[in-house]
């Protein structure tokens, strides 16, 4: 028997990957380190039981090694809590036993028959890395876009080489089949998937840091978190998207862009050549004199040039005296037009306006505790955005020279422990009892007012741990005993927190380059989308805003949170979309600078210029 209960919390898993990487420095699951088909990962055994619950696969002999192959470390149970809040190692051990229970009842375990479209596979990666068996198939058939529906492929394949792609490639070609390539999670809007062949690129994982040219070499396989973390050993930064992403999976789909953009750019400004394999299997760099022109821009969905194998991306300097620093506004147009001025005078590294949402969400353990916090910030301290920046001691003395009062480390570090204080009863009192016209954040940010922000919120490792499950209380007071935990820069750079806006729900991000210039077009589309949503009653709210391009551009993201496993949901995001795709065609077809991330997928590698300003 399955229960509900256990199977409802593997339907949630969001595929969002943090499971394959150690971004807590805690280590990953040990078969899958060593296996690397996403069934060995905790988001693969997620799918397993689900599937199960559902009938939709056997018990088969593959699948009772992979069950066997987890040793309930628990690992998966911090590591997914920390940015989903939920806790897979019950779907862990549900699994173990439902699997221990069949065969105690004498039941055998499915062989899955190989056949000569496998063999042949095999012979070109290996034969421990190709696979037909449905307990592998299954982690490859699904994501959480809620329009997509699960789709089997027949084949997975990793290879381990830039040459066995190029012969998967050929081979499929050579007898018709399908075939798609897959980076790390998959993609969260249904593309990824193949009635024929997957081509996971987890086993090619290798990183060549060039010191004296600040670049890497970086293999498809390679997240945004190994690749950082890398990187950072030499001094060196590297301009990446979530970490669990693959670099050269990014760049190909949507370019990367993140907060660093507003200093280091986007698409074709983040790299420096990249290696293919095209759909015919031949090799180029994109570099060569007769590669495909993958730097110009098509407005039309178009396909990927070929399968990146190898990526030689840009990476930059660091120096030793860069710190975190927020701007809380009460408006948006004010906060957009601070944004705008910082850019237009290079001020700082890394950019962006938060909102509310984000803000709380982002320094919160739980979802209850940002709820509270959220609210806290908006209606009690008045900061509805926030400017969020990264730089050095001349980008923040030129900043506090703008704009006081300012949430600097030393403060974001004693929010962050004191968080759990800022739902009690004597903050409130506290922030309410003072008067005045304007919000109340400019008085109690003011540097007087910390030993008295320090006595009340009481912050500490032992503080902020207290918003999580007694359980997990001693691992979360260690966790932020780690100074890396509550740095404004590390945490930006490295993104481990970005997964929690996905607590809740699965996001549907819309991601918009938007004229910075014009106010009344970007108030326009976060209305609109709005609107839209409301009234299909769509949980909604502004993401963020990052501006590019010395203040003339910006990347505009505008959320949509949905229970990815409830139908009526899912035909409330099928409603909006009638809606809000001709809106935003229309709105990017008649003005300058407003463009679709939808478009630009798959042609990451093109330059911004070709897509912003033609």
């Amino acid at each position: 028997m399955f229960s509900e209960k256990i199977r409802k919390t593997a339907a949630q898993c969001r595929h969002y990957a943090m499971c394959k990487i150690d971004y807590l420095d805690t280590g990953i699951c040990s078969s899958g380190k060593e296996n690397h088909f996403v069934s060995h990962f905790p988001q693969g055994r997620m799918d397993i039981y689900d599937a199960l619950a559902k009938d939709l696969i056997p018990i088969t002999q593959g699948l009772v090694e992979i069950v066997n192959s987890c040793d309930l470390c628990a690992v998966c149970d911090t590591q997914c809590h920390f940015v989903t809040g939920m806790r897979p190692v019950q779907v862990m051990k549900a699994l173990k036993e439902h699997v221990q229970d069949f065969i105690s009842s004498g039941k055998k375990p499915v062989n899955v028959e190989s056949d000569e479209i496998l063999e042949n596979l095999r012979m070109i990666v290996g034969s421990r890395w190709a696979e037909n068996d449905p307990a592998i198939l299954v982690a490859y058939a699904n994501d959480p876009f809620p329009l997509a529906e699960l789709r089997m492929p027949g084949y997975v394949a990793l290879p381990g080489s830039r040459d066995e792609v190029s012969e998967l490639v050929r081979f499929a070609g050579s007898r018709k089949i399908p075939y798609v390539v897959r980076g790390n999670g998959g993609s969260v809007f249904g593309f990824v998937f193949s009635d024929g062949l997957v081509i996971d690129m987890n086993r090619m994982k290798k990183i060549e840091i060039d010191t004296e040219n600040w670049t890497a070499l970086v293999e498809p396989g390679v997240t945004s978190f190994e690749l950082q973390r890398e990187a950072v050993k030499y001094g060196l930064r590297a301009n990446t998207a979530e970490p669990a992403a693959t670099v050269c999976g990014n760049i190909v789909c949507t370019g990367l862009f993140s907060t660093w953009a507003a200093t280091y750019g986007v698409n074709s400004d983040s790299f420096v050549d990249m290696e293919f394999v095209d759909h015919e299997g031949e090799i180029f760099r994109l570099n060569e004199p007769d590669a495909p022109n993958s730097f110009c821009y098509q407005n039309r969905l178009s396909t990927a040039p070929g399968i990146c194998t190898l990526a030689h991306v840009r990476l930059h300097p660091t120096t030793n005296d860069e710190e975190g620093l927020i701007v809380p506004f009460s408006g948006f147009e004010e906060a957009v037009d601070f944004a705008a001025e910082m850019n237009k005078r290079r001020i700082g590294l890394a950019l962006g306006i938060l909102g509310g949402h984000y803000l709380s969400t982002f320094m919160s353990p739980s979802a209850d505790l940002a709820d509270k916090v959220r609210s806290c910030l908006g209606d009690t301290l008045g900061i509805k955005y926030a400017l969020f920046m990264i730089g050095d001691r001349f980008d923040r003395e030129a900043v506090s020279s703008l704009r006081e009062p300012l949430i600097d480390q030393e403060l974001f570090r004693m929010f962050m422990l004191g968080l759990p204080g800022m739902a009690d009863t004597e903050w409130i009192e506290l922030i309410s009892g003072m008067d005045g016209d304007n919000p109340p954040f400019e008085t109690i940010l003011r540097p007087e007012m910390r030993p008295l922000l320090d006595a009340v919120l009481n912050p500490s490792p032992e503080t902020a741990a207290r918003a999580v499950d007694e359980d997990l209380r001693d691992f979360y007071t260690e966790l932020y005993s780690r100074p890396e935990m509550t740095d404004m820069v590390w945490l930006n750079m490295f993104r481990i927190i970005s997964a929690r806006m996905s607590r809740k729900k699965h996001m549907f991000a819309f991601l918009i380059y938007v004229p910075l210039n014009r106010m009344d077009v970007i108030k326009e589309i976060c209305a609109e989308l709005k609107r839209i949503a409301d009234a299909q009653g769509i949980e909604n709210d502004f993401g963020f805003l990052t501006p590019i391009d010395l203040g003339k551009r910006a990347i505009l993201e505008y959320d949509y949170y949905i229970d990815h496993q409830d139908p009526e949901e899912k035909e409330k995001i099928r409603r909006a979309l009638t809606e809000f795709d001709p809106y935003l065609d229309k709105i990017s077809a008649s003005t300058k600078g407003v463009k679709l991330l939808k478009y630009i997928f798959s042609q990451g590698c093109a330059r911004k210029e070709a897509f912003l300003y033609i």
